[in-house]
């Protein structure tokens, strides 16, 4: 890890892990911009950010769709809560499909965030996970909670029709629901998560497909078409620019 740039992920309570995948920070300490890429990965992005040059703002980030270069200004601090897509609407209580590659800006008293929290990850922690509780649904669709619990599980890989079959629920119907909430159909979010696998076995130095994947062309393809770059390029990650994939080899 470059010592100027920190990052630091953990798991959530068991409490919120249907509705959140992690929790995690960063910090670019130098005195330049850090360049990095961010990729797609299947999850939404609600940033409290500040640094010496801009001023605290939170900031919610959609799905992404394809790899997107961008900077994180000198001696800037993020507290970020990556949420799984059924948050979207039982925890965040909106629809994002206006939001895809793209983010928006929330108030800045967003959640009671100030910048003074981000000086501590615990405090940050601490304070998400407790309003996230607050926020807990007394109940939720079990179609939505089956579905997005055999996505993740299968890795991207089963049919929209195995999961209208499994879950009980029409593939018309899934498909409406994903392209109003998230802004994409489940087949093109499935692919999103299989890519997202795949760039956990790249973590390990595996640089073909481990998953269903046609040929040693198609992984080849799909993985430039989410990362810009091919799989041995990707894998050296030079000057930690592809975070996701830094912080998978860490763990």
């Amino acid at each position: 890890m470059d010592n100027d740039f920190q990052y630091k992920f953990v798991e959530p309570e068991k409490s919120i892990a249907d509705f959140v995948e992690n929790i995690g920070t960063f910090r670019n300490l130098s005195d330049e911009a850090k360049e990095v890429v961010i990729i797609p990965d299947g999850r939404v992005d609600l940033f409290f950010m500040y640094s010496h040059s801009e001023p605290f703002q939170s900031t919610l980030l959609g799905l992404e769709t394809y790899p997107e270069q961008r900077q994180i200004l000198p001696h800037t601090t993020a507290f970020v809560v990556s949420f799984n897509p059924l948050a979207v609407e039982y925890i965040l209580k909106t629809s994002i499909a206006d939001l895809l590659n793209k983010g928006k800006e929330l108030p800045p008293d967003f959640w009671n965030f100030k910048a003074d929290d981000l000086k501590s990850f615990e405090l940050c922690c601490e304070k998400a996970t407790q309003k996230i509780k607050e926020l807990l649904p007394t109940e939720t669709d079990e179609r939505k909670r089956k579905l997005f619990e055999l996505i993740y599980s299968s890795k991207g890989e089963m049919s929209v029709k195995e999961l209208s079959e499994s879950i009980g629920w029409s593939s018309r119907q899934i498909n409406r629901y994903f392209t109003r909430q998230l802004g994409l159909s489940l087949k093109a979010y499935s692919t999103i998560l299989r890519f997202r696998a795949s760039l956990e076995h790249i973590a390990q130095g595996k640089l073909f497909p481990e998953l269903n994947y046609t040929d040693q062309n198609h992984f080849i393809k799909e993985v430039k078409k989410f990362s810009g770059v091919a799989p041995k390029e990707l894998s050296k990650n030079k000057n930690d620019r592809f975070v996701l994939l830094s912080v998978l080899k860490g763990q």
